[in-house]
């Protein structure tokens, strides 16, 4: 018997740990049922040339459109179709103001 060929969770980062990117849009979206917030999501260019929907965690940032972003795989439970997250703190994105 042939072994069942697991699916990629993070396919656009093409295995690699970290992939970097461009914004292409910054923007908010509401969450899943029970919940309700804004939350703050970027549409990015990757340089593996697949566009994605990014998580922005934290509170606050300074992202707008041509902000290059380094982006790890992580899924935000209660959007749909969010299976990445933006790293604080590196490249144009700064780190969460205490």
């Amino acid at each position: 018997r042939r072994d069942k060929i697991s699916k990629v969770k993070t396919a656009a980062l093409k295995g690699s740990p970290q992939r970097r990117g461009v914004c292409t849009r910054v923007y908010t979206t509401t969450p899943k049922k029970p919940n309700s917030a804004l939350r703050k999501v970027a549409r990015v260019k990757l340089t593996s040339q697949v566009e994605v929907t990014a998580y922005i965690p934290g509170e606050g940032h300074n992202l707008q459109e041509h902000s290059m972003v380094l982006v790890r795989g992580g899924r935000v439970r209660d959007l749909p179709g969010v299976r990445y997250k933006i790293i604080r703190g590196s490249l144009d994105t700064q780190g969460v103001k205490n």
